[in-house]
């Protein structure tokens, strides 16, 4: 009889099913060649669940799910995880000093949002079409070969050649920010240089860009007043995500469980 390639997961008796498991490793990263990663993860995950419903059924906690986005509601499992999680883990406000204290230790991190002014010319077609993308790549690699070779003339390429609007404006889109466009084109708006022209085309859902920046501007600091709300969520978060780790470790050093690491992570 073969060797089960991964040991079973039990947590106080009882038994987490590898087809569970499985379901539960598609959403953990792990390399392509290394799929044992994404199980061990999901092993660690699940086992965790057990582990709290158990304390939740050991407290007699009940719970009505709640609405948690517009027609989408808790189940039941994940209300009672809810009432325990509350029960058991409480978290005071950061005090003063300490939210200054994280703010003093690097002010700069708080800045308002960069702001870029560019151009671009657009080969629109739909990435999952093959030879649609490769023809238009091929396009968006000919203009990019020109437009290097003569930047001067990127208006007139873009009114003569571009699938977007701006066209109209040589390719001018205007100020823009964070979120503004689509993350493939932010990556590249951040990575050049004032007056660069990306060296290849860029795709994104929309098509091939060829993208110029022609002006950024990084945002100033803000003051603590601005930022204060935000140093403190992110410390009551801090030590929320603390407090659980231990309320799990906890539990973990009275059960017994098999096939899963429950070693803080």
């Amino acid at each position: 009889m073969n060797k089960p390639l991964f040991p079973e997961v039990v947590v106080n008796g009882q038994k987490i099913p590898p087809a569970a498991i499985a379901a539960e490793a598609q959403h953990h990263d792990a390399p392509a060649d290394k799929p044992g990663h994404a199980w061990r993860k999901a092993a660690h995950a699940l086992a965790v669940r057990a582990l709290l419903l158990q304390e939740a059924e050991r407290r007699g906690i009940e719970a009505d799910p709640e609405e948690i986005a517009p027609g989408q509601c808790e189940t039941e499992e994940e209300a009672r995880l809810r009432a325990l999680l509350d029960e058991a883990i409480e978290v005071a406000a950061p005090d003063e000093a300490a939210i200054r204290a994280e703010w003093a230790r690097d002010p700069d991190r708080f800045r308002a949002p960069p702001l870029w002014e560019a151009a671009h010319i657009l080969i629109a077609c739909d990435p999952r079409d093959k030879d649609q993308r490769a023809a238009a790549e091929a396009r968006a690699r000919a203009l990019t070969k020109e437009v290097l070779a003569a930047p001067k003339g990127f208006a007139r390429l873009a009114e003569e050649n571009s699938d977007c609007s701006s066209r109209g404006e040589g390719g001018l889109l205007g100020q823009l920010g964070p979120g503004d466009t689509v993350p493939e084109f932010e990556a590249a708006l951040r990575s050049l240089t004032e007056g660069e022209i990306t060296a290849a085309p860029v795709l994104s859902r929309f098509g091939w860009h060829i993208i110029r920046l022609d002006a950024a501007a990084e945002g100033a600091p803000l003051p603590y007043e601005t930022v204060r709300p935000r140093i403190a969520e992110a410390l009551e978060k801090a030590a929320w995500t603390a407090g659980l780790r231990d309320f799990v470790a906890t539990l973990a050093a009275a059960a017994e469980i098999s096939g899963a690491d429950l070693a803080i992570h």
